[in-house]
């Protein structure tokens, strides 16, 4: 929301410098995104007169014209507009300026005269929408001045972060509102009182509802004998300073009426209306099956029979709360205009915005909410302003249909309630002024106040929210610092705030980055990993998605992961090393919430770090990964931990395995497939792994035991075995440590030969299918010092049952 100093001063008295006023809208909870001088654009743009206007002796449409702009000396400026003569008064743009276009104004040699300036129009100037000629100023318009200072366009504007739940902050009279209340001075509600003559409007337009649960109020005005065109200085000024583009008078009036009082509006042209009964027919109904409507954008669109349309007798006109239809459309031709202000249901203006791709500030307002009560304010405003600028006859009275008022809301404020909570003395009496302040009714009750909330604050529903109210006007920074209450409490982290802080810890310490994705997703993804969810489960369907691309909650982190490395890879950023822990979803029919599921999801590639000039970069995979989990497993204090070949469609085969803790599978690792890769844009290899934290937590153990450091020196013994390739390295080790009974400490594999795939019988020195492990095996006792006698009948007895459990056999 950009708020206008200029304007607001016009709405209430602020006695607050711009930086005192932004810290008390921040601490009300009103965020200032950014303040902006206007004006400052213009700089270099003087107001000027034409001394001298000559023909150019090189060219028939331009003219040679010597210009006063204040300086010791005139300029000299070739132009090619045709509306002026000597005499008039100019805005020029001098050497040096940088035009709202972003045109930079040179010294420039047009048809061999030399021009030092430009003189501006009003669309260069960004002040208007008229291109044809230049902008003409008043005959006492002081000449070298500068001319956003003349203009009026020397102003403040304040962004505001207005948040879902205040609609009644985005408007100018709801900011000043606002701001009254903070600073204790009156705001002034700006007049809407139209003079009103010839034919009544209910003889000229008839309205129905046909469903009050999708528009809660249609009112209608109508403007008889307007004359379109552009609008006066100050409503242009002012629409521009609210971020909007004039159009012509009667539009801009409509836009004016949105950015005052937050009520959205739309013109129609009144003959363009289809008839009934002798009068112009508004209906407001959801379209029909197959029905289409040109909007106002040339766009011919098909309706969802769920869309809310203003219809006439012969078919949707446009789209409520959202654009109008090319067909009705105000023009140069038109004559008499029918106004709409009406409110629309929040959720069906969303839908239909959203769903078209629609987005506008109109639709914003509907979507968040409008005041039901503003409807005929701000129909009598526009009217009013609409006769002023357009030259037109109001009809007299409004058609307004409203088939169910909301009863306003009442609560109880108690004092003694509102002191227990905030922690802070304020007395009755501050607190109703501000609520008054506010917009609220007050009645004084027993124990504190009836409050009646109005129907523009839709978001205080309980007294807590009336305390709130209180309090962020009263100054939360007023309010003191104690310490929180209770006797023998204790604060400490759950178990599985434990859990979840030591995976992230694990994982950072093996080398990768914590990431924070999105919980939505591309239902298109699961295509794109080949995924297929358990039984009877789907996705998890957002009824309001942001995009197309975010319709669904995340059933996997996998697609997150692969879309940073994507888009960090095209930008030059070949080493990715992340992490994230978040939650995936899934449901079924027939569940009311959603099953939820923790999970922590990692992806590796490029390289751990770039190598030294005469070096090659490894580039990072499986096993890197692999590595990353077993130091996640260690820190969790896992043990009974596999690593078991698998097939998944989004996993390179015989790249991929199932992670398995003490029989279950809790996750999987491998690395992605070339095809998924070029799905996602991305270059291999790519390691990605995923794995479920509550079954890790649930069988590791966060708490780490003590371990003495040895006393006593190990014995290192090496063995070679030579197995089918189907065995792999972990069930050797398991067998290992399966035989070696309480002396063997740690298995470590050092080597693994295959035989080459070209190598002739002579040159083999495996048999055909084999491959050779090589393990380095450390004996260890707690008591004493081992001998050779002690340790090699304990390996030999390994190896006889390692060799009989995996049919393998020592390497001569």
């Amino acid at each position: 929301m950009r708020v206008s100093l200029k304007w607001l001063s016009e709405l209430i008295d602020v006695d607050l410098n711009v930086a005192a006023l932004c810290d008390r809208l921040d601490m009300t909870g009103t965020k200032v995104e950014a303040v902006h001088a206007t004006g400052a654009a213009l700089d270099g743009v003087v107001v000027g007169q034409v001394l001298v206007k000559e023909p150019h002796p090189e060219a028939d449409k331009l003219s040679y014209c010597t210009v006063d702009v204040g300086t010791d000396e005139p300029c000299s400026i070739v132009c090619g507009a045709s509306n002026f003569k000597a005499g008039d008064k100019i805005p020029v743009a001098l050497i040096g300026a940088t035009l709202p276009n972003g045109m930079t104004i040179k010294r420039v040699k047009l048809r061999g005269l030399v021009s030092v300036g430009m003189m501006c129009s009003p669309t260069e100037l960004a002040v208007g929408g008229d291109a044809s000629g230049l902008l003409i100023l008043p005959g006492d318009a002081p000449v070298g001045v500068p001319f956003g200072s003349y203009y009026g366009l020397s102003d403040t504007i304040i962004e505001l972060e207005v948040t879902p739940n205040r609609p009644d902050c985005l408007s100018m009279a709801g900011v000043a509102r606002e701001i009254g209340a903070v600073t204790g001075r009156p705001f002034r509600t700006p007049a809407s009182v139209p003079d009103e003559d010839g034919t009544p409007a209910a003889d000229l337009v008839s309205v129905r509802i046909e469903d009050p649960a999708l528009c809660l109020r249609y009112t209608a005005r109508i403007i008889r004998g307007v004359k379109v065109g552009p609008s006066p200085e100050w409503l242009v000024q002012r629409i521009t300073a609210a971020g909007a583009r004039p159009i012509n008078n009667v539009v801009d009036v409509t836009n004016y009426i949105l950015y005052e009082l937050g009520q959205p509006l739309h013109a129609f042209d009144l003959a363009t209306v289809g008839m009934a009964e002798g009068k112009s027919a508004i209906i407001v109904r959801t379209a029909r099956e197959g029905e289409r409507l040109t909007t106002l954008d040339g766009q011919e669109r098909v309706l969802a029979t769920d869309t809310l349309v203003i219809a006439d007798p012969d078919g949707p006109v446009a789209l409520a709360g959202v654009m109008g239809g090319e067909a009705t459309e105000v023009s140069e031709k038109t004559v008499d205009v029918l106004l709409e202000s009406a409110c629309f249901d929040t959720s069906t203006t969303s839908r239909t915005s959203r769903r078209l791709g629609l987005i506008s500030e109109a639709s914003l307002r509907f979507e968040r909410g409008v005041d039901p009560e503003l409807a005929t304010r701000a129909a009598d405003r526009a009217a009013q302003l609409l006769a002023e600028v357009s030259g037109g006859t109001v009809a007299p009275g409004i058609v307004d249909v409203y088939p169910a008022p909301p009863v306003p809301l009442v609560l109880r404020l108690r004092g003694d309630r509102l002191r227990e909570i905030v922690g802070a003395q304020i007395a009755d009496d501050e607190a109703a002024t501000i609520l008054s302040a506010l917009g609220m009714g007050l009645v004084p009750a027993e124990d504190g106040f009836d409050v009646t909330v109005p129907t523009f604050r839709p978001d205080v529903e309980r007294e807590i929210d009336l305390i709130e109210e209180v309090v962020r006007v009263w100054g939360m920074e007023r309010v003191p610092s104690t310490f929180p209450g209770g006797r023998e409490r204790v604060g400490a982290l759950t178990i599985a705030q434990r859990r979840d802080l030591v995976v992230g810890r694990a994982l950072r310490a093996a080398g990768l980055d914590e990431h924070i994705g999105y919980a939505f997703a591309d239902p298109r993804d699961m295509e794109r990993l080949g995924w297929e969810l358990g039984p009877d489960e789907v996705p998890v369907e957002l009824i309001n998605p942001m995009s197309e691309e975010q319709a669904v909650m995340r059933w996997t982190l996998a697609a997150g992961l692969l879309r940073v490395v994507s888009h960090n890879q095209r930008r030059g950023v070949s080493d990715v090393h992340i992490y994230e822990l978040g939650n995936v979803f899934v449901t079924a029919a027939g569940r009311k919430q959603p099953k939820e599921r923790l999970m922590a999801g990692g992806v590796l590639t490029g390289a751990w770090q770039r190598p030294a000039w005469n070096e090659s970069a490894r580039p990072l995979d499986f096993f890197d990964g692999k590595g990353a989990v077993e130091v996640l497993f260690a820190e969790l204090g896992l043990d009974k931990v596999t690593f078991r070949a698998s097939e998944h469609p989004w996993l390179q085969s015989g790249r991929s395995a199932d992670v398995i803790v003490r029989g279950d599978v809790v996750g999987w690792i491998g690395e992605v497939a070339p095809q998924v890769l070029d799905a996602y844009g991305a270059t291999g290899p790519v390691t990605l792994f995923e794995l479920g934290v509550k079954p890790l937590g649930k069988a590791g153990n966060v708490e780490r035991g003590y371990a003495e450091i040895p006393r006593y020196p190990a014995v290192n013994l090496d063995i070679a075995l030579v197995v089918e390739e189907s065995v792999t390295a972990g069930q050797l080790m398991q067998a290992m440590a399966s035989a070696g009974g309480k002396l063997l400490d740690d298995v470590r594999l050092f080597d693994v030969y295959r035989d080459p795939d070209d190598a002739s019988a002579e040159q083999r020195r495996l048999p055909v299918g084999k491959k050779s492990l090589a393990f380095s095996l450390s004996y260890r006792s707690n008591e004493r010092t081992l001998t050779d006698e002690d340790v090699r009948p304990v390996h030999e007895k390994l190896v006889v049952k390692v060799c009989r459990a995996t049919g393998g056999e020592i390497r001569g």
